[in-house]
């Protein structure tokens, strides 16, 4: 195959360690122990996808196997075995792919073959791509040839999901974790190879593929090839054709809908998305860039225009920094919420396109909110819903039903709550005073919710912070800020948290019971109660009883 006709992913693919970028730690670090001939039976890789994982096991065997010798290695003119190693044809270096041949079957054949030292060269190298793919009985075949190898053979794993390779089989080999090629790297990279390929293509787009790319120089690559095959010969691509080709839209689009919500402008928010939308954008690409948005709004601050790996040119970026002093943090948080639970939500409606509008004039009105103690009440909805959502068996039903009564609580009109004040004010300084209120008021239901499925995460003044079991009440908000507003004359926040918090009441009086019950049988009375009756049991112990003497 002509080498002008390869895909360039294929073309610039690295061939000795000097061509590699991103990982110089990496390959000194391999140099260095193959000089000091401190070889490990098995080299093992992991990062994400297109860092040169595979290419590197290939350098590696290259250089175990040149017959120039490690201090001389080829770099231009390959002898006969990196030649056939660039090939994939050299008979001591098989590659195989795990994804294809993932059975114990496959592995033992390997190991068969292994038994036979190298032909032509010094050493038979065994890379497997993909390796998480085997099976659990491939991997436990592979056990004991990697920790006692013949001298002639060596391993090289190649792996994106490094979670999935049992503990065994990674401590047995000597672990590389190659990093994502840095922007700046990856930049200078593809622009020396559209110079190579004689291509009109602008910096900004360039920076456009880089930053899609997300550090792997395989999708760079693909990405500056396709974009090269887009156009014709005489004409440039600019940032403006890079965005439509990939999907992209400019960024300056987003910053001015991000500004038009702050200003409450409905009708001029949903056209410039609808704009957007009509470029081909998916609401998930959108949603995650509005979330990477958020991210310099919040901390533009402490961030320079190279830091944004060239997601920002200078002018989005001076413009984000002036926006960003008109913005509350509190806001910026809440935006941030109200995103991550829209990401969600587009996995249930059939229609995206309108989830997104709605989501987009929520942010509006959540804006509109002026005083602190409603922004808290926004917190507690937000907070709610997310914690109704890590609930796994939480019903659908229940969670609406959940945010429902969350809300009407929020909208309770003060003329209305006017009316049920308390003629004597109580006093609610802490969770076991408000279980003792409950019973005083003759709230069975509220102190039964609050002892049995209730967890304390923090009481303070007029907020509390809990978590639930799936038996909570769905009406259990609703109920208790009502009670505590009746009770206090004052309004509470109550949110809902993912942390634990304390055991129950209910399972607290449980714990101390059985601690009672097991001083007891410790006792010399029931000791005594025992060897005369041994069929006696211990059912209850009367809590009063605590203090009685042992003896």
């Amino acid at each position: 195959m002509n080498i002008n006709s390869k895909v360039l992913a294929l073309k610039y693919r690295p061939q000795t360690f000097d061509d590699l970028i991103g990982q110089e730690v990496v390959a000194e670090t391999i140099i260095n122990s193959i000089k000091a001939n401190k070889i490990p039976n098995a080299y093992l890789f992991t990062g994400i996808r297109g860092i040169g994982k595979t290419t590197t096991a290939r350098i590696i065997a290259k250089a175990l196997n040149c017959l120039k010798g490690i201090n001389n290695l080829c770099k231009d003119n390959f002898c006969e075995n990196c030649k056939a190693i660039s090939n994939s044809s050299h008979i001591d270096v098989l590659e195989m792919d795990a994804a294809s041949k993932t059975g114990v079957d496959d592995v033992r054949d390997l190991i068969e073959f292994s038994r036979y030292g190298p032909t032509s060269a010094n050493y038979k190298i065994f890379i497997i791509d993909e390796v998480h793919m085997l099976s659990k009985q491939a991997f436990n075949a592979l056990l004991k040839t990697l920790e006692e190898p013949p001298e002639y053979l060596k391993f090289i794993f190649a792996t994106t999901e490094i979670k999935k390779i049992p503990i065994t089989v990674v401590s047995r080999c000597q672990r590389f974790d190659l990093s994502r090629i840095k922007s700046f790297e990856l930049f200078e990279f593809i622009k020396k190879i559209k110079e190579k390929e004689n291509g009109k293509v602008t910096d900004e787009a360039l920076k456009l593929i880089v930053k899609i790319s997300e550090g792997s120089v395989r999708d760079a690559l693909s990405l500056l090839d396709r974009a090269l095959l887009s156009l014709d010969k005489d004409q440039e691509l600019d940032l403006n054709s890079a965005q439509k080709i990939f999907g992209y839209f400019d960024k300056s689009k987003l910053i001015d809908l991000f500004e038009l919500i702050l200003m409450g402008k409905e009708t001029k928010v949903i056209n410039i998305y609808r704009k957007i939308y009509d470029q081909g954008i998916e609401p998930k690409v959108f949603i995650n860039d509005f979330l990477e948005l958020l991210y310099y709004f919040k901390n533009i601050n402490s961030l320079t225009l190279e830091s944004t790996n060239f997601s920002l040119n200078d002018e989005e970026f001076s413009k984000i920094k002036d926006l960003s002093n008109q913005v509350d943090t509190k806001v910026l948080i809440l935006f941030w919420q109200f995103a991550i639970s829209s990401l969600d939500e587009l996995d249930i409606v059939s229609n995206q396109h309108l989830s997104i509008e709605m989501f987009l004039i929520r942010l509006m009105h959540l804006n509109s909110i002026k005083s602190n103690n409603e922004a808290e009440q926004a917190e507690v909805e937000m907070n709610s819903v997310d914690s109704v959502k890590n609930t796994e068996s939480a019903s659908s039903a229940k969670i609406i039903n959940q945010i429902k009564n969350i809300s009407q609580e929020e909208k309770i009109k003060p003329e209305v709550q006017t009316e049920i004040k308390a003629e004597h004010k109580s006093n609610i300084n802490s969770f076991e005073k408000l279980i003792e209120i409950c019973t005083k008021k003759k709230e069975i239901k509220l102190k039964y919710e609050l002892e049995k499925n209730v967890n304390l995460v923090k009481f303070e003044k007029n907020r509390i912070e809990i978590s639930f079991n799936e038996s909570l009440d769905k009406d259990f908000v609703k109920d208790l800020s009502s009670k505590l507003f009746e009770w206090t004359e004052e309004r509470w926040i109550i949110t809902f948290s993912k942390l634990k918090g304390q055991i129950s009441v209910k399972d607290k009086q449980k714990n101390v019971k059985k601690e009672l019950i097991d001083e007891v049988k410790n006792s010399k009375i029931f000791k005594n109660i025992i060897d005369n009756f041994p069929d006696a049991e211990l059912v209850d112990v009367d809590l009063i009883n605590k203090g009685a003497d042992d003896d």
